[in-house]
């Protein structure tokens, strides 16, 4: 199955549609006077498609097992046909269109195998996918163009004590988010010279999004939060609490990190950490809202 152990979660939901379609009105009469003699179709058929719901994943194979949450199936009685609609919600990592469409293929199914003896023309057309929320569907992306300074902030990294193993894999992170990165440098671990490259790329005005790594570990000579905190207009506590959040439930060491977000200006600035598991998750745990969140900053400035 793909890999989806670095998505967030989020509210999942999924509508599917599938369309019963009779020979005769008089199949209609029989579904809704409760005459079939297999029982009552809609009721059964219901109760297919919540079982469906449940065990899409045993019968396709690239589908997670996922908690589902909330099913919903409801009909539109027409003159000779049943249009079906299932609506599936959770809150996880991936989206449950499949669940919504495979549960209506069952109630489908159902119903044409409880009809088939009053209808040999029975048929089942057109199933497919209403509409989903939740991932990337409910993030609005839009053409106007992003721009981000990425910066190290390690003492070791800056005096070739070690290599720098984060750097590359920020920038390719962003710019897969279509973010571009004009710039990636690395500056001293200390007080002046962070708060010197916040203040100087914070009041360029096309930098929307400054990400320093490195230095926001427990030692004495961490100090990229304090630099920060000193220099920031806003803090944006619920972006440091996402990016802990989603560190902590992969790996324990991410309670000994000090990340800090907020505002210089305009302009995001993101303290990460330095290493590269700890800066790929990071990040990971705030695109693509943080890059909606920047649009829409943009955009309302844009337009004033």
């Amino acid at each position: 199955m793909v890999d989806i152990t670095h998505k967030s979660t989020s509210l999942r939901r999924a509508v599917a549609e599938a369309t019963v379609r009779m020979s005769s009105e008089a199949t209609i009469t029989a579904v809704l006077d409760n005459k079939v003699p297999k029982g009552n179709v809609l009721e059964i058929a219901r109760a297919a498609g919540l079982f469906a719901a449940k065990r899409t994943s045993d019968m396709i194979p690239d589908c997670h097992p996922i908690p589902i949450e909330y099913t919903d199936i409801q009909y539109t009685i027409q003159r000779q046909a049943i249009v079906i609609t299932v609506t599936i919600a959770t809150v996880y990592k991936t989206g449950v269109e499949v669940e919504a469409m495979h549960a209506a293929s069952v109630v489908a199914l159902t119903m044409y195998d409880m009809l088939k003896p009053l209808d040999k023309g029975i048929q089942i057309e057109t199933i497919r996918l209403s509409s989903k929320t939740g991932g990337k569907s409910s993030v609005s992306y839009d053409t106007l163009s992003m721009n981000a300074v990425v910066v190290s902030c390690s003492n070791a990294v800056y005096k070739g004590k070690r290599e720098d193993r984060a750097g590359g894999g920020i920038v390719q992170l962003l710019q897969t988010h279509g973010i571009s990165v004009s710039e990636h440098l690395k500056v001293e671990g200390t007080m002046d010279s962070i708060q010197t490259v916040v203040q100087q790329y914070a009041s360029t005005n096309n930098v929307e999004l400054l990400v320093l790594y490195g230095g926001t570990g427990l030692t004495t000579t961490d100090v990229t939060p304090e630099a920060l905190e000193r220099v920031l207009d806003k803090r944006a506590h619920g972006i440091e609490a996402a990016i802990l959040q989603y560190g902590q439930a992969r790996t324990p060491q991410a309670m000994l990190s000090r990340v800090m977000a907020g505002m210089v200006g305009d302009t995001l600035v993101i303290a990460i950490p330095g290493s590269s598991g700890g800066a790929q998750e990071a990040l990971q745990a705030l695109l693509p809202q943080v890059k909606h969140s920047l649009i829409m900053q943009k955009a309302s400035k844009r337009d004033e």
